[in-house]
């Protein structure tokens, strides 16, 4: 049976790690990799001497670790390059994960059943921050009646790290726990390492993958998408929130939303008609955490349609 969230189920929140003292709040164990215990390959002369004049750290960076195979899906870590925002200064890197045929995994906020991923980076070395970039997502039934939130096939989580210390290299350590399901849920946890000297060559790929990363915008921005409004109208036995959305004529849009904090579990919009030129997408305040009011709150949407996705914080009045 799938994993059942619904009414008292956790979803994650947009997920960034910080470095502090290689703590991580509510995780499950920490754990660090001797690089001594990895099993190294013999090396000739040259290779030793070019080893010992590009640096100890240098001499390991790699592409990307070695995939970790579990029951109907494998995940690894890739690296890009070094990158420059408005804010910041950081390495490129990703999650890949791989799926068996018919198999899928979760978003952030899993729908109506499931568990989303989760990251643990503490044991990582020279690493500030990361910052876990989520693709937008598709739904699909659970097998239970209701739908889910996630990826078939294959998704690349982006990774954005901050190092310490710019002038050194940094190795990336992470315990990734996920479930894939089909028919049946099963869970799976990965181990993966990665030295990172930010020229990696699957620059292109991270890239490519961000594009599909939803755009963060204000209420009524965006070409041709954006999410319009969204107001509290009286229901059955709970309100209900109504959804304005602007999309292209006859494009396909989805619209997924998240609560003010991951104990949320809202039920996924459904379509409900039209008003002029606007799309309309509706669901019941339903799946709050115990004593919390949905007045004064601040939803999040995502509303994706085909390779464009937005992501648009309202508040609710």
């Amino acid at each position: 049976m799938p994993y059942c969230r619904r009414n008292g189920g956790a979803a994650a929140a947009p997920w960034q790690y910080a470095d502090s003292h290689n703590h991580v709040s509510g995780m499950g164990a920490r754990f660090a990799l001797d690089s001594a215990m990895l099993a190294a390959p013999r090396l000739t002369i040259v290779t030793m001497a070019l080893a010992a004049l590009a640096g100890p750290v240098a001499a390991r960076a790699q592409d990307a670790s070695p995939w970790d195979k579990q029951p109907h899906a494998q995940a690894r870590l890739i690296a890009g390059s070094v990158m420059k925002s408005a804010d910041e200064t950081y390495l490129h890197a990703g999650v890949e994960i791989r799926l068996d045929a018919g198999w899928k995994t979760y978003w952030r906020e899993p729908g109506d059943s499931g568990v989303p991923p989760t990251f643990d980076f503490a044991g990582s070395d020279n690493v500030k921050s990361v910052t876990v970039l989520w693709p937008a997502p598709e739904r699909f039934p659970d097998g239970a009646g209701g739908n889910s939130i996630g990826y078939i096939g294959r998704v690349v989580m982006p990774l954005r790290i901050v190092q310490k210390d710019a002038a050194k290299h940094s190795s990336l350590h992470l315990k990734l726990n996920y479930a894939v399901c089909a028919n049946l849920c099963v869970p799976a946890e990965a181990t993966l390492e990665l030295m990172l000297s930010g020229d990696g060559a699957e620059e292109t790929v991270l890239e490519k993958d961000e594009l599909r990363v939803p755009r963060r915008v204000a209420p009524g921005a965006g070409k041709g998408l954006a999410v319009i409004s969204a107001h509290r109208e009286p229901g059955g036995e709970h309100e209900r929130v109504v959804v304005e959305i602007a999309a292209p004529k006859d494009a396909p849009l989805d619209l997924f939303v998240e609560g003010p904090t991951p104990d949320w579990s809202l039920p996924l919009p459904e379509p409900s008609g039209t008003d002029g030129e606007h799309r309309r997408f509706s669901f019941d305040l339903d799946g709050l955490p115990p004593g919390a009011s949905a007045k004064d709150v601040t939803l999040t949407f995502t509303a994706v349609s085909g390779d464009d996705a937005i992501e648009v914080p309202i508040h609710l009045d």
